[in-house]
């Protein structure tokens, strides 16, 4: 063989007769005649930090030739070991089996490469870092277990190779760049015994038709390896002991007896004993080698030490040019050598000044002493002493005891060990597992699966974090479960979970900590959902249903609450009092979870005792021209593009801003601007009066309203009427009410409006004086259809305007306002400004009501009468009171209301402008809930937000007729 090669290069051209001649690099299988027998060496284990490869030059050392390459080049893809594993959570498999066989000595040496080796290490650690950048970014490392589990892997191939040289190997190297024995190779080696026992039955099957001995197949190995151990002295051994006290260093000394043994013999010694002790207290090594994973030899040495270190050359650029420097100087020795050199005279040369690598052959001259001393062997004598029993077929008989039992021994052919290594390959490193039901499949589906039991040997750090966060469970299972009802929400069981977390946090450790975590997760997701999960929904006041899980009951279909999931209604428990459209009769009201019920059900039921016979002013609804029409789909909503919404958002707030300035009429949708996402009524009135100057005539040409247009007869609108639906559609049912309690004389100033709940003092309409003029007086500079907003009054006529106690001119029209809030207690009250409850002693109010119509009333107010709790009462706008009296006057209703801050729309009824027929008391009852297709819009929870909450201006407007 020229060179070495891959090992599954080796197997697949080996086992192929017929193309010996050419396969292979550089002739390898032409090299090796199929029916020699060879002896199979394995060397595996650690190197040092340092470019080249101690157990590369170990082998140019036994061969007494450059063998390996001093650099070796880095692959684009690793042989051998990584072709199967490529898709696994780990990565690349960085071991890799290069083969080297020696035709004169008949010896085939398998060296294993790992990630024990600084070139393999560095490519790990590179592919780690890339995986970091691509899963976290630059600079962001990958969590503890993520990291943990790509080296504990790492670790488990690395036993697996382990696994195949110790199956196929006669003798194996362990090399160590130190001259201290690691220990943890006894946990290795015990891993690897569990392993071979656990996929022994697999492994017999695999080679049961190869062409190799019956004991072979039954223990699936030639022999019990014998395993050596190769150590670095690396210069910590001293041969001269220093000086004595009170010798003088330069003089002459005083020498000790010379000792039997040289010091590095005597730590070959040390090492051996320590070695077997440590092997015989963990039960590695027994008195019956046929059951042990490997042996080691009772009366040979299975310790060397290789003196050599850092000075001695491990640099090979500095190697080469100091060669470079003596090859270039010519010395009388040698002509005297050349004749007596041996072997490839480049390699010897390379050893002439400066040993090779870290790993050389010692002389035997250079080791002999003249003190009486035993003279060590060579590296090469040291190995050639056990393969010697191999190539003679004596085999090694290493059982100790009473009543040892001889082990097998096996020395193969080329081209049988070949068949045999190469199917172990193929199922313990490929792992093939193309054919889910061949023989070779179902094997390597065993073997991974029985990785497993390595876990307990190697993986010491994830055994210790799992046992304890397996006792930190239990108590974050009792920190979620502390002071939980029984039936809790989903933010409940979020906090919990959060608790429980930070307990968990506390105790756990290692890499098992986030498979643990996800653990506490399920579990107390499954706690919550089983039978402890709390129905979702909330009620249009914002509060929970108290039921847990359920499903809602079908048309025609009754609740059931004994089923699994049980079929209830929702129910919150929170009931509240409320009147009728009328305002005269109050009754309960359960807390409702639709709009139907909340705006409608509700006062439907009070209707028919209190408020049936009284006068409507019905709103327009959806009428169906089919049997089964359907509600508006969402794509029918006219919603902005995406890249609109932020001027919406923008447009809203400025919109409502410059409403101030704006006349009454403007309000009303007198504008002739375009139906935008808003509708101009959504504008609130000022006290402009040049606004109110068009005639009645002008009133029927201006563009008619969303109302006005044909509605649909095919598709209805699924919620309330806004600002922010589609054109056309009407909702099944109004969410509004416009009753007539009676004649205007029906309201007696003196003594309020007589109705259940209202708080005393508070029971009183505001006064809305309204100037009326003759034609002679209107002569002036006015028009004769146009009437001055609320708040203003004739310059020249001002103290004709001024009304005398109990005196009432002739010019002037007097009507009465009220806005009423309504809490959940029923109680009731009206407030004559922004934020400002009525309270009159007697007599009437003396407030008139121009500043409340000229103002955004608030739509949610402080209770006048709060409770004892902390948690603040709420009064609700519920109805507008307007007493439009007997005279020659036209008040015109334009409700609107925005129950939310922007982008919330503004909400009003069906009928956007309704005209009050005059002599009537009329009571117009606003919506209980306010909801849109998004969902609905809540109560406000925070005092500072009542502000955005409100009930635009212009919400009256009074005009002649």
């Amino acid at each position: 063989m020229a060179g070495p090669v891959s090992l599954r290069e080796l197997l697949l051209a080996g086992g192929e007769p017929s193309g010996a001649a050419t396969a292979g690099p550089g002739g390898a299988a032409a090299a090796a005649p199929g029916e020699e027998e060879v002896c199979v060496v394995g060397i595996f284990g650690k190197t040092a930090l340092q470019l080249c490869s101690e157990k590369a030059a170990l082998v140019s050392t036994v061969c007494d030739r450059q063998v390996f390459p001093l650099f070796e080049r880095e692959e684009a893809e690793e042989a051998g070991g990584g072709a199967g594993r490529e898709g696994e959570a780990a990565g690349r498999d960085y071991n890799h089996l290069q083969a080297y066989y020696s035709q004169e000595s008949r010896v085939l040496y398998l060296v294993l490469t790992s990630i024990c080796d600084t070139p393999q290490l560095l490519r790990a650690c590179g592919d780690l870092a890339a995986a970091e950048s691509r899963e976290n970014g630059p600079g962001v490392p990958l969590p503890h277990a993520e990291a943990h589990e790509f080296w504990k892997h790492q670790e488990k191939l690395h036993c697996l190779s382990l696994l195949y040289l110790f199956s196929v190997c006669h003798i194996l190297l362990l090399v160590h760049p130190t001259c201290s024995f690691d220990i943890t190779y006894d946990r290795v080696f015990r891993a690897l015994d569990g392993l071979r026992q656990k996929v022994l039955p697999s492994l017999k099957a695999a080679i049961k038709d190869c062409p190799v001995g019956k004991e072979w197949k039954l223990n699936c190995r030639p022999c019990p390896p014998r395993l050596l151990f190769l150590f670095q002295l690396n210069g910590a051994l001293k041969v001269d002991p220093p000086p004595g006290r009170g010798q003088d260093p330069c003089g002459h000394l005083e020498k000790p007896p010379p000792k039997k043994h040289s010091p590095k013999r005597r730590l070959q010694h040390a090492l051996e004993d320590q070695i077997y002790r440590i092997f015989r207290k963990s039960r590695v090594l027994t008195n019956q080698s046929i059951n042990c994973l490997f042996t080691v030899p009772a009366n040979q040495a299975f310790v060397y030490i290789v003196a050599g270190g850092a000075q001695d050359g491990e640099d090979p650029v500095a190697m080469l040019l100091d060669q470079l420097r003596s090859n270039c100087t010519m010395r009388e020795t040698d002509s005297l050598l050349a004749p007596t050199l041996s072997g490839p005279r480049r390699y010897q040369m390379m050893r002439h000044g400066r040993q090779q690598l870290s790993f050389h052959a010692e002389s035997s001259s250079s080791s002999s002493s003249s003190s009486g001393q035993l003279v060590d062997c060579t590296l090469k004598e040291f190995l050639w002493q056990h393969v010697e029993l191999v190539l003679s077929k004596k085999g090694f008989d290493d059982s100790v005891g009473r009543n040892p039992q001889p082990s097998h021994f096996e020395l193969p052919t080329y081209q049988k060990w070949v068949a045999a290594a190469l199917k172990l390959y193929e199922v313990t490193i490929e792992g093939k597992d193309d054919d889910p039901t061949s023989l070779t499949g179902e094997l390597s589906s065993k073997i991974m699966g029985s990785i497993k039991v390595l876990e307990g040997y190697l993986d010491i750090d994830t055994k210790f974090s799992e046992n304890r966060c397996q006792k930190a469970l239990p108590m974050a299972h009792s920190a979620y479960q502390s002071n939980l009802p029984h039936n809790y929400t989903m933010t409940v069981h979020k906090n919990q979970l959060a608790q429980a977390l930070r307990v968990y946090s506390q105790h756990a450790r290692g890499p098992a900590f986030h498979k643990y975590a996800m653990q506490l997760n399920e579990d107390c997701y499954k706690f919550w959902s089983n039978g402890h999960q709390l129905c979702e929904e909330r009620s249009l006041t914002d509060q929970h249903c108290v039921h847990k899980f359920h499903l809602l009951p079908k048309a025609g279909e009754k609740p059931e609450a004994d089923r699994n999931p049980p079929i209830l209604y929702h129910n919150s428990r929170a009931r509240s009092t409320g009147a009728c459209n009328c305002g005269r009769k109050q009754a309960p009201r359960d807390d409702p979870f639709d709009i139907k019920a909340a705006n409608y059900d509700f006062y439907q039921l009070l209707e028919e005792k209190c408020c049936g016979k009284l006068e409507h002013i019905n709103f327009p609804i959806f009428q169906p021209s089919t049997p089964d029409p359907a509600p508006a789909r969402d794509e029918a909503s006219p919603a902005p593009p995406e890249g609109e919404i932020e001027k919406l958002k923008e447009k809203e707030p400025q919109t409502q801003g410059e409403s101030t300035g704006l006349s009454l009429a403007l309000s009303l949708g007198q504008s002739t601007g375009s139906l935008g996402t808003y509708p101009p009524d959504a504008q609130g009135g000022g006290d402009n009066a040049e606004g109110q100057g068009q005639s009645g005539e002008s009133k029927s040409e201006k563009r008619p309203s969303l109302v006005d247009r044909q509605a649909s007869t095919v598709e209805y609108l699924p919620g309330m009427l806004h600002s922010n639906c589609p054109k056309g559609l009407l909702p099944k049912f109004s969410s509004w009410s416009l009753v007539k309690l009676g004649p205007a004389k029906a309201y007696n100033f003196h003594t309020g409006l007589d109705q259940q709940g209202f708080i005393p003092g508070t029971n009183y309409l505001m006064p809305w004086d309204i100037v009326i003029r003759t034609r002679a007086e209107d002569e002036g500079d006015l028009d004769t259809n146009s009437w001055p907003a609320p708040n203003k009054a004739i310059p020249a006529k001002r103290s004709a305007v001024v009304m005398g106690r109990g005196r009432r001119r002739d010019d002037i029209a007097r009507a009465f306002v009220g806005f009423e809030y309504e809490d959940a207690r029923g109680r009731r009250f009206m407030c004559s400004g922004p934020d400002k409850v009525m309270k009159v002693m007697g007599g009437g109010p003396k407030e008139s009501a121009i500043k409340a119509l000229n103002s955004d009333m608030p739509l949610y107010i402080l209770s006048s009468t709060q409770g004892r709790g902390l948690k603040p009462h709420y009064a609700q706008f519920m109805r507008l009171f307007v007493v439009v009296p007997d005279a020659p006057l036209q008040i015109t209703l334009t409700p609107q209301v925005q129950p939310g801050p922007p982008p919330c729309p503004v909400f009003y009824p069906e009928k956007q402008e309704i005209t009050l027929p005059s002599d009537g008391l009329w009571v117009l009852r606003f919506p209980y809930a306010y909801v849109t297709e998004r969902g609905p819009c809540f109560p406000p929870k925070e005092s500072q937000q009542l502000m955005s909450y409100k009930v635009l201006r212009g919400i009256l407007k009074a005009m002649t007729q």
